[in-house]
């Protein structure tokens, strides 16, 4: 096999791949031998054709067979000679004559083809030592743990139905109704024994006043309002009218936060509940503080490490961004002038966007290989465990989509593979701690997602 290098211009490349026809030759030969104690054709004893015989028969569907993993294993062994990472499956381009075709198949001719792709670029990484980061700590006070308390024991309520009780808030109200606007019933407007606790503000204005002392047994008709940005298009702004039949009024019963409650939420007293909680809230924190960090780690790597990115992969990139983008205009009902920019400007945008994701994922794959981090078998069997139990009840379904669908475990294993370098990284580049209260870690955290 001979190669040579016939472009190279920036991260492109196009070798010429030449396979003399006696290489060919011996390739055919050695597949012949491979089948012909197989084939079975009538007249002949199994194992028994001759081989001119099989020639006959066989001899350009071989060919064919030949050349095409003659072309897929000589490309390969042309990169590795010259160590070359392509940035992606390489363009491969086979004599466009029929006749020089035809000379090759019938083994009269050397295979030449060329092959034309792009490089990964050489990726010098910085220093992480001297990346600036910060790690937001916020401590847990009282009223957090207060608060979340509070909100265990809302949830725990129990409610008990009174005949001649008249509605009032915190009661919970079972009611039929039929909602119309101008006389007309709409679509998602009529339920049956539908729960209402007065007071939480969870149906659209003027229902709960309306309802609001109202006894089991009761009609009435009440009127409200859908607020101006309610998600339903033709019914944002309009006023309807209900058809309310009571069918309940339940009293609610708040228990007592002592260690009987505590039991009933797997603690062993108020202390230990408490306890439970402030961890709860810490590991809260923690976690938002980290998505925060997480997100300035890998701005400072996108803005220390900068090189030519292969075009091939960011056009990949942007197509998948952009096709997304346009599915989920579709599926609202929207144009680019809705969001406020022109076509030119978005693809612009999402052109950046593409950009920062292609040179994260080349510095990420560099820091991974240079570091030799790699994701173990038993942290993609905890992922694919963690993930079939978010579907109670599903798990072998979770299970057997993972096993048949290609490219759903890299899904799993990306996330994994990011953070195991984001955790090499914070380790080299120790970020100073900062103490924040609550409101400025989630402010800070929140201005991080909009940037």
């Amino acid at each position: 096999m001979q190669i040579t290098e016939t472009s190279n211009e920036g991260l492109k490349r196009t070798l010429q791949v030449t396979v003399p026809a006696g290489e060919l030759g011996k390739r055919f030969s050695d597949r012949l031998d491979e089948i012909k104690d197989r084939v079975q054709l009538k007249g002949f004893r199994k194992g028994k054709v001759p081989v001119p015989h099989l020639k006959k028969m066989y001899g350009r569907s071989l060919m064919v067979e030949v050349l095409q993993d003659t072309v897929r294993e000589t490309s390969n062994q042309a990169l590795a000679d010259r160590k070359l990472r392509p940035a992606m499956q390489p363009s491969v381009t086979l004599p466009e004559d029929q006749a020089e075709i035809e000379k090759v198949l019938a083994g009269q001719a050397d295979l030449s083809y060329s092959m034309t792709f792009e490089v990964l670029p050489a990726i010098e990484l910085a220093d992480f030592k001297k990346l600036k980061l910060e790690r937001l700590v916020a401590d847990v006070d009282d009223e957090a743990v207060e608060k979340a308390i509070g909100e265990l024991v809302d949830r725990s309520i129990t409610y008990t139905a009174e005949e001649d009780r008249a509605a009032a808030t915190g009661d919970r109200v079972t009611v039929d109704f039929v909602g119309k606007i101008d006389g007309e019933a709409f679509e998602g407007g009529t339920a049956e024994a539908a729960p209402i606790v007065l007071g939480q503000g969870n149906f659209i204005p003027g229902f709960e006043e309306g309802i609001t002392g109202v006894k089991a047994g009761e009609a009435r008709d009440v009127a409200a309002t859908f607020p101006a940005d309610y998600p339903v298009e033709n019914l944002a702004g309009k006023a309807a009218s209900f058809a309310v039949t009571v069918k309940e009024v339940a009293a609610p019963s708040r228990p007592e936060v002592n260690d009987e409650f505590a039991k009933t939420l797997g603690a062993e007293s108020v202390a230990q509940l408490k306890d439970l909680v402030k961890q709860q809230i810490d590991r809260e924190y923690a976690n938002v503080a980290r998505q925060k960090l997480k997100r300035e780690l890998l701005d400072a790597l996108e803005q220390s490490h900068e090189f030519e990115l292969p075009p091939s992969l960011v056009d990949s990139e942007f197509a998948a961004i952009w096709q997304q983008l346009e599915a989920n205009l579709k599926r609202a009902d929207k144009t680019f002038t809705d969001e406020g920019k022109s076509e030119e400007e978005t693809r612009a945008e999402y052109r950046k966007i593409a950009e920062r994701r292609v040179r994260l994922g080349l510095v990420i794959g560099e820091i991974a290989d240079k570091n030799d981090l790699k994701i173990t078998q038993d942290e993609m069997r905890k992922a694919l465990i963690e993930q079939a139990r978010r579907f109670p009840g599903q798990e072998k379904t979770v299970y057997e989509y993972y096993e048949k669908t290609p490219g759903a475990l890299a899904e799993l294993r990306a996330p994994i593979f990011e953070d195991k370098v984001v955790d090499f990284v914070l380790d080299k580049a120790k970020p100073a701690d900062k103490k924040v209260s609550k409101d400025e870690l989630f402010k800070k955290a929140e201005d991080a997602t909009a940037a």
